[in-house]
């Protein structure tokens, strides 16, 4: 007879065996998103000590005068700055939510959260690294720019150690990044508020700026079902009957939209972004606003 901890450790190497099964497709699928959103646009260049020559700027009264380029102000009545692009890369950590809560995959999605997380997150990780910018996953990868870094993490994801199996807020308050990196957490959010808030403020004391990407079904948004129903908690077994199931609708919207809204109130004032995505939408918008939300933050 098994013990309760060697049941477990069976299902940790089913659900990594179905993952691995899957990862090749996942790859695929991320680095074709990533060509798409590459397209057109230009890397995550900023402004700041450097040897590039960057852009022309008009001269500010802020500037000091030896920042002044007067062969280009020579041949116009403006003063021009010659600014160059900052060269030092950006660490920007990864938060991938890989509670059961994201295996969830109703009818009508074609893909459950966990795998359109992971194709958002290597999305991401290929558009960083080829904009020179470090990655990583607290307590799984230390950050690296090195052009495989997206396929080390991916095989970090297969297999991740009972012990990172977190809520974000849990997981985020492993993190101690140095100032000026960036956070993305690409969850659910189906966890209480207020721990979450508290480790974003914590963050943002030390000079992080954050991104949240809330991922769900769309069936979590609208509650489609009728009829005698029942509700089974991803992880905790706990079971809900009703007989009604669309007598709940309307008070389970109102209480989604607003667990929605205070994360998005506490973003706004902590000036982080925020972007919901459901999983029968293409990924190439979601991975777009996010790029360019990081690419803004440089500004």
């Amino acid at each position: 007879m098994t013990t309760p901890q060697q049941q477990q450790q069976i299902f940790f190497e089913e659900q990594a065996g179905a993952l691995a099964a899957h990862l090749p497709d996942l790859m695929v699928e991320a680095e074709r998103i990533a060509m798409t959103v590459t397209h057109g646009l230009h890397g995550r260049k900023r402004r700041g000590p450097g040897e590039t020559f960057w852009q022309y700027r008009a001269y500010e009264q802020s500037d000091s005068a030896a920042m002044i380029d007067w062969r280009r102000s020579a041949g116009s009545d403006h003063l021009y700055v010659r600014e160059r692009e900052w060269e030092a890369a950006h660490t920007v950590w990864l938060v991938p939510n890989l509670t059961s809560s994201m295996k969830f995959h109703s009818t009508l999605s074609p893909i459950d959260k966990r795998n359109r997380m992971i194709v958002l997150l290597l999305a991401m990780a290929h558009l960083l690294v080829r904009g020179g910018e470090r990655i990583g996953i607290p307590t799984l990868m230390n950050p690296s720019a090195s052009r495989n870094a997206p396929q080390k993490l991916a095989q970090h994801l297969v297999s991740p150690p009972q012990s990172i199996i977190l809520p974000s807020s849990a997981f985020c308050a492993q993190i101690e990044p140095q100032r000026f990196s960036e956070i993305i957490i690409l969850s659910d959010f189906m966890e209480p508020a207020q721990p979450l808030i508290d480790e974003m403020a914590r963050l943002t004391r030390q000079g992080v700026r954050g991104h949240l990407v809330q991922i769900l079904d769309p069936a979590e948004e609208t509650l489609p079902y009728k009829g005698r129903v029942v509700f089974e908690g991803t992880g905790s077994g706990e079971r809900i009957l009703t007989d009604s199931a669309q007598d709940l609708r309307a008070a389970y919207q109102d209480r989604i939209t607003a667990h929605r809204d205070t994360l998005k109130a506490a973003c706004a004032h902590m000036q982080w972004s925020f972007q919901l995505h459901h999983t029968d939408q293409p990924a190439e918008e979601t991975v777009l606003g996010l790029y360019l939300n990081l690419s803004g933050s440089d500004k």
